[in-house]
């Protein structure tokens, strides 16, 4: 029997990791960590409970509120302020404290229990300029980059672990990649166990999509309930274009690594949809308008946000090759499954989402 500790486990990735979890393997014991911050946590307790999961509420940011959840096997860190607008509109410690303070101190808890640990880390810790200054193409709907480029890591299929980390890539990016130095400080010097996921978008089901955070179920959620959306920035026409990975293609990525940790331990890997699982906006719109049977008023806002990139797109080359895994699931599929959820949640999740 392992005990697995899910931080941020009330939230999006924590609650749909820690129910597949208790499902494959009923013998666990899954427990999800969570404060409960973030509006639409809540609902997710009762999918919790329904499956068996161990909820403890707590903050990661308190060292103390670790101490009732005794011994644990792998600690999974999915807990962070995921707003890449966090520091730039707000003060900056806050997300300091969240997402860094928040690692060491379950950095701290996995090192008393032995425990294995993987991180959700992010995309966001490569530099915002390298990213903008990549060539690409302007396509009829998307920008895409190209196989033609000035620097390594980069091609049409995606960003590699090579791609440079040298410049600025806004606060929250910062913070979790001093947490992927801290985490790799702890596997050299401790000798503990570790993995580290680069994640882009990620999305699903339970999703509770902001402007900032969450794109996928915002878009798909403003057309359910027929509100209004804005194309902002790279001349208002909506070809931004990022990769989108199904939450549970990142749960069977997660529980390859808990149980494969020799074969994985110590490395940092980029996680994602890859390029055939990606979309821009205008593209976007339209998937939600034939899902929905919706059309909504888009207005246009040319200046660019801030933070903000043209393209991202992920290469998973390196854990494919180490272990096989490769995501399955399709824009397509990812977009009917949020609106069916959607359609049979609607009374709960208006009050969140409209």
């Amino acid at each position: 029997m392992k005990t697995i500790l899910i931080t941020g486990g009330a939230g999006f990735v924590g609650s749909n990791l820690a129910i597949n979890l208790q499902e494959k393997y009923p013998n666990y014991k899954i427990i999800a960590f969570d404060n409960l911050r973030r509006r639409g946590s809540e609902l997710n307790l009762a999918r919790l409970a329904k499956h068996g999961v161990v909820f403890v509420h707590g903050d990661i940011r308190n060292r103390e509120d670790f101490n009732e959840i005794g011994k644990i096997d792998t600690l999974i860190d999915a807990s962070a302020d995921p707003s890449v607008l966090a520091g730039i509109t707000s003060p900056v410690y806050p997300l300091i404290n969240a997402n860094l303070m928040g690692t060491a101190n379950a950095l701290e808890y996995a090192q008393q229990n032995s425990a294995q640990f993987i991180f959700l880390s992010t995309s966001r810790v490569y530099p915002i300029k390298d990213l903008e200054n990549a060539n690409f193409e302007e396509l009829p709907t998307r920008f895409q980059w190209t196989d033609i480029q000035d620097q390594s890591g980069i091609s049409s299929q995606g960003i590699t672990e090579e791609f440079s980390l040298i410049g600025g890539r806004s606060f929250y990016g910062a913070t979790k990649l001093a947490s992927e130095l801290l985490i790799n400080e702890y596997h050299e010097n401790k000798n503990m166990k570790t993995v580290i996921n680069r994640c882009g978008v990620i999305s699903g089901p339970w999703q509770m999509g902001k402007v900032d955070q969450g794109v996928l179920v915002l878009w798909l959620a403003r057309h359910f309930f027929k509100k209004e959306l804005s194309y902002i920035g790279y001349g208002g026409f909506g070809k931004q274009m990022r990769d989108v990975l199904h939450i549970h293609d990142l749960f069977c990525l997660i529980d390859l690594q808990i149980h494969n940790i020799e074969k994985l331990n110590g490395q940092t890997f980029n996680v994602g949809g890859g390029l055939k699982s990606s979309f821009s906006l205008l593209e976007l719109t339209q998937h939600c308008q034939n899902v929905t049977g919706n059309k909504i008023k888009i207005h246009a806002h040319a200046e660019n946000r801030a933070a903000d990139i043209k393209i991202y797109v992920t290469d998973n080359k390196n854990i494919s090759a180490l272990c096989g895994w490769k995501p399955k699931k399709s824009v397509e599929a990812l977009i009917q499954e949020t609106f069916n959820w959607l359609k049979e949640n609607e009374t709960q999740l208006k009050p969140i989402l409209n």
